[in-house]
């Protein structure tokens, strides 16, 4: 009758929330029979909605987002583990947590420890659990994905299952009967594409003007646009500009990712390469591709023989000092 999903894989919560939802009845009369709250609720309000009498339906839906993780006082958890047990019989509610409860939360040892309860931990996979993840979940969509490839997908994107599953929706697709391969992942997963520009960068970064050319001639020969490799590097250094001054107010990797917007892998390997370059080099840099911008947009150089120069220049000896 009441149900605790909790922990960070919002993915799998949300698809149990639905299987569970799928099985109360007719969607359409089961949506006019349920109340949503997100945060802290008053106990009279949930208690007022669990008590709600199902209209024209067996049951009726309640779900709370990110109550019991809240500073609730001692007296609300009181209230609430006297009430679930004595909760009608035609109410469902569901407790969805985006943090791991402690085991010792009044409420998840009634829910383990009363039979009218039910706890489920979401925890996101990590390390080869993930890759394991990755191939199963190609499998349900019907498609075949090669060990590296699911490794560089888990390598690349992390553990957001979010963002996974619609780097997965897209490859599957784009593959049709033949297995997913690395270079479908390069080619589609916009991930993988910065990876390319990180290491390319990371060379510019120290000085190795072979491994910096042999990058950039193995983009253009993979087929990428110049000017989509050119748009990457000034994403690059616009972003490490951002994340070098955020750095210098102390800013950590964390909190960097969430002021600028971005994937926690990214804001991390940002926060690396941006300690490979001064301030004044970044600034120096970035007026340096707006040179080639300028250049390429008046005639005076084509984009690939302009991305060649930079590279050379950016490597050279004396170059960004």
């Amino acid at each position: 009758m009441f149900y605790i999903f909790h922990g960070d894989d919002e993915l799998s919560k949300k698809e149990t929330l639905g299987k569970l939802i799928g099985r109360l009845g007719d969607p359409a009369m089961l949506d006019l029979n349920t109340a949503r709250f997100e945060g802290q609720v008053s106990f009279s309000e949930l208690r007022q909605a669990c008590d709600t009498v199902p209209f024209l339906a067996k049951v009726r839906l309640v779900i709370v987002e990110n109550l019991l993780s809240s500073d609730l006082s001692k007296g609300y958890l009181n209230e609430l583990v006297a009430y679930l047990p004595q909760m009608p019989e035609t109410t469902r509610l569901v407790f969805l947590e985006s943090k791991v409860l402690r085991g010792s939360h009044p409420v998840v040892k009634l829910a383990e420890q009363d039979e009218r309860g039910y706890v489920k931990v979401f925890s996101r996979p990590e390390g080869a659990a993930l890759t394991r993840w990755i191939a199963q979940r190609v499998a349900v969509k019907n498609g075949r994905i090669s060990s590296r490839a699911a490794h560089l997908l888990a390598t690349n994107v992390g553990n957001d299952l979010n963002v996974l599953e619609n780097e997965l929706e897209k490859l599957v697709l784009y593959a049709g009967d033949r297995q997913i391969e690395e270079g479908d992942v390069i080619r589609l997963s916009p991930y993988a594409a910065e990876v390319s520009i990180f290491d390319l960068v990371d060379a510019v970064g120290n000085r190795n003007q072979r491994k910096a050319a042999l990058l950039l001639q193995q983009k253009l020969l993979e087929g990428t646009d110049p000017f989509f490799l050119f748009a990457m590097f000034v994403r690059q250094f616009r972003l490490l500009i951002q994340v070098k001054e955020l750095a210098q107010e102390g800013e950590r990797p964390s909190a960097i990712a969430s002021a600028l917007k971005l994937h926690n892998f990214v804001a991390e390997k940002l926060f690396r390469q941006a300690q490979q370059f001064s301030m004044a080099q970044l600034e120096q840099i970035y007026r340096h591709l707006l040179d080639v911008d300028v250049a390429v947009k008046t005639g005076r150089n084509d984009m690939e023989t302009a991305l060649n120069l930079l590279v050379a220049g950016l490597t050279a000896d004396d170059a960004v000092s």
